[in-house]
């Protein structure tokens, strides 16, 4: 998020452990959220992200460290007395009610003014674009519309911070990209900081302004989806944020990485020793001769406007898959020998244990 370095953080989570027993669930997790910004917290199940939420939202409470909102430490205090909302992905939406009744029972809760209460549901089912469904039972809503009413729900009593949790998990592909620009939108209108949990990648890189990636329970990288996506901190990330090609080579001591005979330059230079390059899809070309790393085409898929090819080598455990337009695809063949080269500045190299190759 363009200028977060100078602003002041909204959340910060100062150190957060908790423990299940001797397992660590969250274990030490230092993190800072600004205001009006959508975050994503992204990772495998059971890799803490939904712990860390709760605890946020006060369901759950840190074994040691602090949690802080607008400078406050809300860690000791139960949910309700934190401004700040939790949206479910069930929606918990009360049955019996209208839409109207389903917005205005928590501002009913606080003892609002009637007129308040009555003006801060219209404007958000104006603004939700729910003006229309006002009146309707949930039974009689779609899941779209279902969804739309539990963020209202959640926006109406202005909170500082909103938290989602797999908020369009129940939807069908369609109707959840279409919720994904639906959600930022939202977010913007109402300048409400948004903390999303989700196990879906290309959720977060189409909503997230930055996400931190969560593994057993530690923090391994934050950063906005494109350097994420373009600069991942370890394997792990490289694998886990869209797809990615490992190559098995080394790296020498004049900076170029070798596997197999073929050699090039990474963008970044690297010590020198065993080591994984990860290139994505997108970054790799491939010709019937020439030079490059030899390999065979061992399967094509058709996406539409690309074709997905595959392509076996000995420097991959699996399959390089290399993307490609589809009408330059038309030409290929299963079993053909092919040639790859790779956009060297596009590349990323790991020591091949598993971390982050030193740079030099």
């Amino acid at each position: 998020m363009t200028g977060s370095m100078t602003k002041k953080p909204l959340l910060t989570i100062k150190n957060v452990t908790k423990k299940f027993g001797p397992i660590a669930a969250v274990d030490g997790i230092d993190l800072d959220i600004y205001e009006n910004e959508f975050f994503a917290l992204l990772g495998p199940s059971g890799c803490g992200k939904t712990t860390l939420l709760r605890m946020i939202a006060g369901f759950e409470f840190p074994t040691s460290g602090a949690i802080l909102l607008s400078g406050q430490d809300i860690a000791p205090l139960p949910p309700e007395k934190r401004p700040l909302n939790l949206m479910f992905q069930s929606y918990a939406l009360f049955p019996h009610m209208t839409v109207r009744q389903n917005l205005a029972y928590g501002l009913e809760v606080e003892r609002l003014d009637k007129a308040e209460i009555r003006r801060r549901v219209d404007e958000t089912l104006a603004s939700t674009d729910l003006s229309e469904l006002a009146e309707r039972k949930p039974e009689q809503l779609s899941g779209g519309q279902k969804q739309r009413v539990a963020l209202a729900r959640a926006l109406v009593k202005k909170p500082k911070l909103l938290l989602l949790d797999e908020p369009l998990g129940a939807l069908d592909k369609k109707l959840r990209e279409r919720m994904q620009l639906e959600l930022k939108r939202l977010q913007h209108e109402a300048g409400i900081t948004f903390v999303i949990v989700t196990h879906d990648q290309e959720e977060a890189l189409v909503m997230a302004d930055r996400m931190a990636i969560l593994k057993s329970g530690r923090l391994l990288q934050v950063g906005s989806p494109e350097e994420v996506y373009e600069a991942p901190s370890d394997p792990f990330v490289a694998n886990f944020i869209g797809i990615m090609n490992f190559l098995k080579g080394r790296m020498e001591t004049d900076g170029a990485f070798t596997a197999e005979g073929h050699s090039l330059l990474p963008g970044a230079p690297a010590k020198a020793g065993l080591a994984l390059l990860a290139v994505r899809p997108e970054h790799v070309t491939l010709s019937a001769d020439g030079e490059g790393l030899a390999g065979v085409i061992s399967d094509i898929a058709y996406h539409g406007l690309d074709r997905v090819v595959h392509v076996r080598t000995a420097a991959s455990d699996g399959p390089v898959q290399v993307r490609v337009k589809a009408d330059e695809g038309r030409g290929l063949d299963i079993g053909s020998p092919v040639r790859l080269a790779f956009n060297a500045a596009k590349c990323r190299v790991f020591a091949a244990e598993g971390g982050l190759a030193a740079q030099s």
